[in-house]
């Protein structure tokens, strides 16, 4: 669906302390998409989560129209929910829950995007459910011999690494349940579709530059590159130049067709570098629940959410954001 400067409209999250402004997390976006002749709506995400999807858009008006969402990650569910609730109210996620999901959860893009990133299988579970041995042998029978990353369909525990993240060995049934016990009890009740399995691959980091490079798609288009937001430095690698035309560099163009494949309106692709030079994706996601680097250039996001067509940018070096 179209966009355009003049009509864009994006529900944020509103502040857990006033319900009229967004959280504080997005407010300088929020402001940015304003200046650019976008409009915001508030939305209550604690709300949402309860399972109140009429309270939790109270104060969207009737007759909203296409709206997109930019905010704290929401489970597909709840999306769904969220959607059809603007829906009786005359509003409608541009989004669809469907698309949503299809680019939020791994099974969802893993298949569109396999050859690409690391072989992953996977097993459905509910929070606080952890797979029986049998079941885990088998998810790891179907992986490469070696070490493998634990995750759920959406995050992992890799701040907690060692404890419940990293397998250093598939044939050690022991620690591949000790791992995967941790990190189903560490996510608690936000243990996501299922346990995830993904072979483990050695990336490096490019010297002065971010380890992982998140690119932006809208539209099968790559309009935005920034240093993925858990890196220490805003600066992104080659072939990541802002000189180069990324969407004819070799190293975007399978990312680019299988993005294309996935058909979603709005996605994010984080980028690492092998050990043997190979750029690999290691995740996919929403644009909607992607978080952005905290140096990157809000004012040339908000044109990514407000134009038809923007080209490719990379954050501005000052890493400044207007207020």
């Amino acid at each position: 669906m179209a966009t355009t400067t003049a009509t864009t409209t994006v529900l944020y999250c509103h502040d857990p302390l006033n319900e009229r402004r967004a959280d504080a997390h997005f407010a300088a976006e929020a402001r940015q998409l304003r200046a650019v002749g976008g409009a915001s709506l508030l939305i209550d995400h604690d709300a949402l989560l309860a399972g109140d999807a009429e309270r939790a858009v109270a104060r969207v008006p009737e007759g909203a129209g296409a709206l997109w969402y930019r905010g704290w990650m929401i489970p597909a569910g709840p999306y769904a929910a969220l959607d059809a609730a603007l829906r009786l109210r005359g509003g409608e996620l541009v989004v669809t829950p469907e698309a949503y999901r299809r680019a939020h959860e791994l099974p969802g893009w893993y298949e569109t995007f396999a050859g690409l990133t690391p072989v992953s299988g996977w097993l459905p579970a509910g929070p606080g459910a952890v797979p029986d041995p049998e079941g885990l042998a088998a998810l790891a029978a179907g992986l490469p011999p070696g070490a493998a990353v634990v995750k759920d369909y959406v995050k992992s525990r890799k701040h907690e690494w060692d404890e419940a993240c990293y397998v250093p060995d598939l044939a050690d049934p022991a620690a591949l349940r000790r791992v995967v016990a941790r990190f189903v009890a560490l996510q608690g009740e936000f243990l996501t579709g299922g346990v995830v399995l993904r072979a483990f691959e050695h990336f490096v980091t490019p010297e002065g530059a971010a380890a992982e490079v998140r690119v932006w798609w809208r539209d099968g288009v790559p309009r935005l590159v920034t240093a993925h937001p858990d890196s220490p430095v805003t600066e992104v690698p080659h072939p990541f130049d802002p000189t180069l035309d990324p969407v004819l560099d070799p190293a975007l163009e399978p990312v680019r067709a299988a993005v294309e494949a996935l058909g979603c309106p709005f996605v994010t692709t984080d980028l690492a570098l092998r050990a043997d030079g190979v750029w690999r994706v290691v995740e996919v996601g929403d644009g909607q629940v992607s978080d952005l680097h905290r140096g990157a250039d809000q004012a040339v996001f908000a044109t990514l959410l407000t134009a038809d067509q923007a080209p490719l940018r990379t954050p501005a070096p000052s890493g400044t954001t207007p207020a």
